[in-house]
C-alpha cells in the first residue's frame, strides 16, 4: 500500500488538486481529472528533484519540465504558483509568473493561464503544448540541445550544461505518431538526460483506451532502446522518487516511467470516466471531493498556512544555490576561455556573431544557372562556418535538399558525438519539426529539411513554431511540378498556399541563386519568426543584376525586378522558377514598345509588412493589367493580380512526365505569359 506523504507535503498536493478543481469550476471549462491524479508525482518531482530557480525561470542550465499533456495545464499553473516562479518586469521589478488571481482567471481573456500552456505568455512554461505528442517531440530537441551545449562549452572540471528534461505524457500523447517518431530517435541517440513520465490512466475523451489502444507501451519503449520503470500508484511518491533516481543513474539511454493513476483521484467515486477528463466536476461533486481530502468544502482557491513556505523554501533554496554555482562556473569560463564565454553570451542572447554574413557568396550571371537548392547548400555552409550554433539536417534527404554541413567541426550528431552539427532525423518529418522546435527553444539556430510536398507531415510543429515566435527555419526543396517524372504524389500544388496561411510564418521562394543568399540574410536576421525556404530542384538562370534590380530587394518581400520606364502598362509578377518566364515575356514586350514591369514576389508576408507607399510603388493601383504566375494553387493571388487580372497557376494535381512536357501542358512557358499579358492589355484598351 502506498505510503501517505508527510502532512505538509500532503497539504501541498491537495492544494494543487483543489486549485485545479476551483479554477476549472469557475471557468466552467477545462480538465480537472489529470491534475487531481498527477498532483503527487509532479509535486514530488518539483519539490525533491527538479533543478530550477524560481527567481529566474530562464536560467540556461535549469532542468526542463514539459507538460506534453497540455490539457492538464492547471497542474502546471498551480505548481508554478506554489513554487513562487517569478518574472522580471521591464522596470526591473519581479512579479509572480502565476498569481492566485491568474489562477482565478483560468481560461479567461488576457490571463496568464490559458487553456493550454503557451511559451512566452506564462513564465516557466517551456513550450506551447496541447496538440498531443508535440511536447514529447520538443523534449527530444531540448535533450539533444543539452548534450550539444555540453559538448561545446563544458571543460574538464567545469560543467556548464548538464540539465535533464522531464515530460508528463498522457495515453493520448503516446498514441500520436509524432511521439513514436521522437521516441525512436531519442532511443537511437541514447538521450540519457531525457525522462518521460507516462500517465497510464487508460482514459481518453471517448472512453477507455481499450477502444483503440491495446499495445504494450513498455515493451514498445524497451524495443526503442529506452530504460522502462514502473510506478504502480501515482500516490506512492517514494516509489516515484526511486524511479527518478534510477533515471538519474542511467547513462546510456532515455527513461520512461510508467505511472498508473486513476483520473480524478480523490473524488468519492474515484471517477474513471471521460467526464472527469474533460468537464468540470459540478458543485456537488466538488463538495464531496473536498470532503474526501479533508478540505473545507466551501473554500475556494485556498492555500493553507505553511504551504507557501514549505514549497518555496525547498525549491527556491536548492535552485538559487545551483544557479549561483553555475554563474561562478560561467565566470571561470570567462577567465580561462574568453572567446568561448563571448560566444556563449551571444548564443544565450540570440545574437549573431560579428560579420556572420561576410562570406555569403555572390553568384555571377549565368543563363544556365543553378538550382536554388544548390545555391542554398553553398550559402548554408558559408553561414555555418561563422555561426557555431547553426545546426540541422534532413528527414533522410540531405543529398537531395543539399543541406549537409561540410568542413571542419561539422560532423554528424549521433549517439557518441553529441556535438555534431549535421542532424540525421531519418524518415520522420513530423518529429523533425517538433525536435527542431525543441532545439530552438534551447537557444540554437536549428533547421530541418525535406521536399516541399512533405511539409504536410510537419504542419503542427510549423504552426506551433509560429505561435511560439521561434526563429527556426525549414528548407523545402523540389518545390513544384518541376519534380517531373515522380508525378503528382511528389509534386506540391497546395503546400505553398497552406504555409502562407500560417500567421507569423515567413515563406520565401527565391527566383535565383542571389535571391537565395538574400533569403538567408533575412532568415538569420529573424528573432521572433520562423521561416520556410522553398527551393527548386531544377536549374534556374542566375539573373544579370547589372541589367536587373539587385537581389537585395528580396528583403522587402517583393520588388521591381525589371521596368521598361515610365508608368507601367502591364505588370508581370511571379515567385521562384516562374520569375524567369516573366523576364522572358517582359523582354519580348519591351522590344515591342510595351511598358511592362516584372515584379519578383519571393515573400508575400514580408511585402505586406511594408508601408503603403512602398507597396503602391511596386504594384500601382492604377495598373489593372496584371499577370501572376506560380506553379502552385492560385489561392490568394487575386489580392495582387486584381479582380480582372490573369493568374497562371495550378488548378489540378500534376502528372508524371518529363518537366518540359509538364510546363507546356500546364501553361508555364514564356509564350503563355506573353499571350496573357497581351490579352490583359487588349482588355484594358477595349479591343479584341
Amino acid at each position: 500500500m502506498a505510503q501517505r506523504p508527510p502532512d505538509l507535503d500532503r497539504l501541498a498536493i491537495d492544494t494543487i488538486r483543489t486549485l485545479a478543481i476551483d479554477a476549472v469550476e469557475r471557468a466552467a471549462s477545462g480538465h480537472a481529472g489529470a491534475p487531481m491524479a498527477l498532483a503527487p508525482i509532479v509535486y514530488r518531482l518539483w519539490h525533491r528533484h527538479l533543478r530550477t530557480d524560481p527567481a529566474d525561470p530562464t536560467w540556461p542550465n535549469r532542468d526542463r519540465f514539459v507538460l506534453s499533456a497540455g490539457h492538464a495545464s492547471m497542474l502546471l499553473y498551480a505548481m508554478l504558483h506554489l513554487a513562487g516562479v517569478s518574472s522580471r518586469e521591464p522596470d526591473g521589478s519581479a512579479r509572480p509568473a502565476v498569481s492566485l488571481d491568474d489562477i482565478k482567471a483560468f481560461r479567461q481573456l488576457g490571463s496568464r493561464t490559458p487553456g493550454h500552456p503557451e511559451f512566452g505568455l506564462t513564465p516557466g512554461v517551456e513550450t506551447t503544448t496541447g496538440p498531443l505528442g508535440q511536447g514529447c517531440g520538443n523534449s527530444v530537441g531540448m535533450a539533444m540541445a543539452a548534450r550539444w551545449l555540453g559538448a561545446r562549452f563544458n571543460r574538464p572540471g567545469l560543467t556548464l550544461f548538464d540539465y535533464d528534461v522531464y515530460v508528463v505524457a498522457s495515453d493520448g500523447d503516446l498514441m500520436e505518431g509524432v511521439a513514436s517518431e521522437a521516441a525512436s530517435l531519442a532511443g537511437h541517440l541514447g538521450l540519457s538526460n531525457l525522462c518521460w513520465i507516462y500517465d497510464s490512466n487508460t482514459i481518453t475523451i471517448e472512453g477507455h483506451t481499450d477502444l483503440a489502444f491495446g499495445e504494450d507501451v513498455a515493451a514498445r519503449f524497451t524495443a526503442y532502446g529506452w530504460n522502462v520503470v514502473h510506478v504502480d500508484d501515482a500516490n506512492d511518491v517514494d516509489a516515484f522518487s526511486r524511479a527518478v533516481e534510477g533515471f538519474r543513474a542511467t547513462w546510456d539511454r532515455p527513461t520512461l516511467i510508467v505511472v498508473r493513476s486513476v483520473i480524478g483521484y480523490g473524488s468519492p467515486h474515484k471517477q474513471n470516466t471521460a467526464k472527469a477528463h474533460s468537464d468540470p466536476l459540478g458543485a456537488e461533486e466538488v463538495r464531496l471531493t473536498k470532503r474526501a481530502y479533508g478540505w473545507p468544502e466551501d473554500a475556494q482557491f485556498l492555500v493553507p498556512d505553511g504551504v507557501y513556505e514549505h514549497v518555496r523554501g525547498t525549491i527556491q533554496g536548492r535552485g538559487g544555490a545551483l544557479h549561483a554555482a553555475w554563474r561562478e562556473r560561467v565566470e571561470e569560463l570567462r577567465r580561462t576561455d574568453g572567446e568561448a564565454a563571448r560566444l556563449l553570451k551571444r548564443l544565450l542572447s540570440r545574437e549573431l556573431p560579428d560579420d556572420w554574413d561576410a562570406d555569403l557568396p555572390v553568384f555571377p550571371a549565368d543563363p544556365k544557372g543553378v538550382a536554388t537548392r544548390e545555391a542554398s547548400g553553398q550559402v548554408l555552409n558559408a553561414l555555418a562556418a561563422r555561426i557555431p550554433w547553426l545546426l540541422g539536417g534532413s528527414a533522410d534527404l540531405a543529398p537531395s535538399t543539399k543541406t549537409a554541413l561540410t568542413g571542419e567541426g561539422m560532423g554528424a550528431l549521433g549517439p557518441g558525438s553529441p556535438g555534431g552539427r549535421n542532424l540525421h532525423f531519418g524518415v520522420r518529418e513530423h518529429a523533425m519539426g517538433a525536435v527542431v522546435n525543441g532545439l530552438g527553444l534551447s537557444g540554437l539556430r536549428a533547421f530541418g529539411a525535406t521536399f516541399l510536398v512533405f511539409s504536410d507531415y510537419m504542419r503542427p510543429p510549423i504552426r506551433l513554431a509560429a505561435l511560439m515566435e521561434l526563429p527556426v527555419f525549414h528548407v523545402f526543396t523540389h518545390d513544384s511540378i518541376g519534380v517531373g517524372e515522380d508525378g503528382p504524389t511528389h509534386q506540391p500544388v497546395e503546400q505553398i498556399a497552406s504555409l502562407r496561411a500560417v500567421p507569423g510564418l515567413v515563406v520565401l521562394r527565391p527566383a535565383d541563386a542571389n535571391e537565395v543568399a538574400e533569403a538567408y540574410r533575412v532568415i538569420m536576421g529573424l528573432t521572433r519568426q520562423p521561416a520556410c525556404l522553398v527551393l527548386s530542384r531544377q536549374a534556374l538562370p542566375t539573373l544579370d543584376r547589372t541589367r536587373y534590380a539587385p537581389a537585395s530587394g528580396l528583403s522587402r518581400g517583393a520588388y521591381v525586378l525589371a521596368d521598361a520606364g515610365g508608368a507601367p502598362e502591364v505588370i508581370l509578377m511571379a515567385t521562384g522558377s516562374e520569375v524567369r518566364l516573366c523576364v522572358e515575356a517582359y523582354e519580348r514586350l519591351a522590344a515591342e514598345g510595351v511598358r511592362a514591369r516584372v515584379v519578383s514576389m519571393p515573400s508575400w508576408s514580408l511585402f505586406e509588412q511594408q508601408d503603403e507607399a512602398y507597396r503602391e510603388s511596386v504594384l500601382p493601383d492604377a495598373v489593372a493589367a496584371r499577370v501572376a504566375v506560380e506553379q502552385g494553387a492560385v489561392i490568394g493571388w487575386d489580392r495582387y493580380a486584381g479582380r480582372h487580372g490573369t493568374v497562371i497557376g495550378m488548378h489540378t494535381f500534376g502528372t508524371s512526365a518529363p518537366l518540359k512536357d509538364l510546363l507546356v501542358k500546364f501553361g508555364f512557358t514564356p509564350d503563355a505569359v506573353y499571350e496573357a499579358a497581351k490579352a490583359q492589355l487588349a482588355r484594358g484598351r477595349g479591343t479584341a
